[in-house]
């Protein structure tokens, strides 16, 4: 089997895209491990730009797959064109482009739709029982992708993400920063990074602990 792993990203930047340092931490440790990796993203429009110097919306618009590209100087494919056969774990890292451009998480709150490749390409590597490694408010789509019951973290249980997760079935679980949760029916793992990091040190210590957990269960 390979054991090459998949990182989905969702954009390029916090507030409409992928978090850049989440991304990087999930290949860095991978490339550490010594475990060969392929960043995918889906060939849709962001739901918006924002400008990350002043936080407002930018009358224009950007495609998540050439962002993305971004992230992983240059090398990426679209998510529509992968095969879960071909991979051995997948990874999620957060940012507001999961919650905007992989799902409409952000604007629908429980009553979210999950793009339909982030669904096919999860559920695919699911039913091949490959672990699945969502960061951040990634874990927010998780009881869309795997029903009622599954066990995940945004972090804090008092934060709306984490009564979200509740209101769509979802089984949240408080945790640290610096820590992970494991669904083992479902082979998912899940940590907070930036909903709760206040320094890249904080959100690299979770994402280390998650990257470990995924290539052990490989």
């Amino acid at each position: 089997m390979s054991k090459k792993v998949a990182v989905v990203l969702s954009g390029c930047g916090v507030y409409d895209g992928a978090e850049i340092y989440e991304a990087t931490l999930v290949q860095l440790r991978l490339d550490e491990a010594g475990i060969e990796f392929q960043c995918m993203a889906p060939n849709v429009d962001q739901m918006h730009v924002i400008n990350h110097l002043t936080g407002e919306e930018m009358k224009e618009k950007r495609n998540v797959l050439v962002e993305s590209a971004r992230l992983c100087r240059g090398k990426i494919i679209d998510l529509a064109k992968a095969n879960p056969a071909d991979y051995a774990a997948v990874i999620f890292p957060g940012g507001f482009g999961a919650a905007k451009n992989l799902c409409n998480f952000a604007v629908k709150g429980p009553d979210m739709q999950v793009n339909p490749d982030v669904v096919k390409f999860v559920q695919g590597m699911h039913a091949q029982k490959k672990p699945i490694g969502l960061i951040c408010i990634a874990p927010a789509m998780a009881p869309k992708l795997f029903g009622k019951g599954v066990k995940c973290t945004v972090g804090d249980n008092a934060d709306p993400a984490a009564d979200a997760v509740r209101a769509m079935g979802g089984d949240h679980r408080g945790c640290p920063v610096d820590q992970f949760t494991i669904d083992e029916d479902h082979n998912l793992i899940t940590t907070p990074a930036y909903m709760l990091a206040g320094r890249i040190s904080e959100a690299s210590a979770g994402i280390t602990q998650l990257v470990n957990a995924v290539i052990q269960r490989m």
